[in-house]
């Protein structure tokens, strides 16, 4: 055999080895794909059949009374299907529908997530979101807590309800969702309401709870149960009438600036000696200009308002609210749970930190010339970070009140009527050098100091800015006394 038949046999050893091998790649690649379709197949038709009873379930749900409400259906229907758990169901099927968490958390983190327990305690629109989020990032075992039902209204901001849902219980809804979803997912749906005699009995053995309640007594028993017991609790402050997206943030309790829920929550954490700890989404858009949504005449025949509630405390009257935003709240809550599982935390979430630093800043400058004009020490003014925040950004939005309404290059706040009490209606926003002219001459001379406070006599404000800013500042104080009026 010459040199050239052997060259040539080599070829065709070499050519039938790489076809063997390809071959055998194929038949492989079919047969993991034939494996596959057919776990598919199983698992569109136990959907498909999921679907149909649920859809059954859900005639149960169109039952409507007199004024276009709809009567709760009995608990017992919603026995009839089983929705937790699924022993059987293909860890390969898992990780490739949780292949993008797989990909930014690894291995070890998405197995801590896996194995996260989260206790939701209120699942109207925040917490519907977040509990759509966490299952479909992996948390496994999800325990649900309301006592409350789907309502034509809840449609316009509840992650999984629909129509036919109306009149179920939130927790039935969420839970059947979670399963189309995640088959895997353990749900425990608690036709319930928390409260602080039963103390743990929802709460065992939670990695995290989420506050999504409504009710701000209820809430703040709930945040200092799981802050005593040493429970991971990640708060929900108000969503209502806002809708500023950009003015969400994640931020400590005692770092919340300008809401209102969130200010009531921290003073009276504070009074049971809780300042610090529980993590919270906000916003720090002031709320718009609306009103509590009215109850019908009917209402009012029944009997005293106050006693129509399903439970004590709950609010019969409720903030308008729009949709994207609550949801938006859910998904900040889900985010930072999700990564804190995984062993990898959102680090330092405190993006407004340096305002917090130009309120107090500002709050200190006033108390200065504040003690400089009475000629006295002022430790304490009667208002605080909050008013600064509300006064500074949002009514005169960091510009003074003198026209042209510039950016100050150094912005501070004074009293506007140095006859009147120093309260947020009566504090304006000016440059530094305007702000010293304002005082030397609206209080050039006290004029009396007794159980009335101290007078002083000086120039008019509007004899020194003129009608225009008058008219401007008070402007002004009429839209901070309406803010405070509806939400403190």
């Amino acid at each position: 055999m010459n040199a050239v038949d052997i060259r040539s046999h080599k070829t065709q050893l070499v050519l039938t080895a790489l076809s063997a091998s390809l071959a055998t790649v194929g038949l492989i690649s079919a047969y993991n794909t034939y494996r596959k379709r057919k776990v598919r197949r199983a698992l569109d038709e136990d959907v498909r059949r999921s679907i149909a009873a649920l859809d059954e379930l859900g005639k149960v749900n169109e039952i409507p009374r007199p004024g276009g409400l709809y009567r709760p259906p009995s608990p017992q229907s919603y026995q009839e299907i089983e929705l937790n758990g699924d022993e059987g169901y293909d860890e390969e099927l898992i990780r490739e529908q949780l292949a993008r968490n797989y990909a930014f958390f690894g291995d070890e983190g998405m197995a801590k997530v896996r194995a996260g327990k989260v206790v939701i305690v209120g699942c109207g629109g925040v917490g519907s979101w977040a509990a759509i989020m966490l299952a479909r990032s992996g948390v496994s075992h999800i325990r649900l807590v309301d006592f409350d039902y789907v309502t034509l209204s809840s449609l316009n901001r509840h992650a999984t309800a629909t129509l036919a849902d109306v009149g179920m219980p939130k927790v039935k809804c969420i839970e059947r969702t979670l399963k189309q979803i995640c088959k895997w997912v353990r749900v425990e749906a608690c036709v319930d309401i928390w409260r602080k005699e039963e103390g743990g009995l929802l709460l065992d053995d939670a990695d995290w709870v989420i506050d999504a309640i409504d009710n701000i007594t209820t809430k703040v028993d709930l945040l200092k149960y799981c802050y005593d017991h040493k429970i991971k609790v990640f708060s929900s402050m108000g969503a209502g009438a806002k809708s500023d997206p950009t003015r969400i943030q994640i931020s400590d309790i005692s770092y919340t600036v300008y809401d209102p829920l969130a200010r009531s929550v921290r003073r009276r954490l504070r009074a049971v000696g809780i300042s610090t700890g529980i993590p919270v989404v906000y916003s720090t858009e002031v709320p718009g200009e609306v009103k509590l949504l009215p109850l019908p005449d009917e209402e009012f025949q029944k009997g005293n308002i106050k006693e129509l509630n399903v439970f004590d405390d709950f609010r019969v009257r409720i903030l308008p609210v729009i949709g994207p935003l609550p949801s938006l709240f859910g998904l900040h809550i889900a985010t930072y749970i999700i990564c804190d599982l995984a062993g990898k935390p959102v680090a330092n979430p405190l993006p407004i930190k340096n305002r917090r630093k130009l309120y107090e800043r500002l709050l200190r400058d006033l108390q200065t010339r504040e003690s400089r004009m009475l000629g006295e020490v002022i430790n304490k003014l009667p208002i605080d970070e909050d008013d600064v925040c509300l006064i500074f950004e949002d009514i005169y939005l960091g510009r003074s009140v003198i026209p042209p309404h510039s950016v100050p290059t150094r912005p501070v706040l004074v009293r506007w009527d140095v006859n009147l009490p120093l309260t947020p209606d009566n504090v304006v926003v000016m440059e530094a050098t305007d702000a010293d002219k304002h005082l030397d001459k609206c209080a050039a001379t006290r004029l009396t100091s007794g159980a009335g406070g101290k007078t002083f006599e000086g120039s008019d404000v509007e004899e020194i800015w003129g009608e225009e800013t008058v008219g401007y500042v008070r402007r002004k104080a009429e839209e901070i006394i309406r803010v405070r009026e509806v939400f403190f």
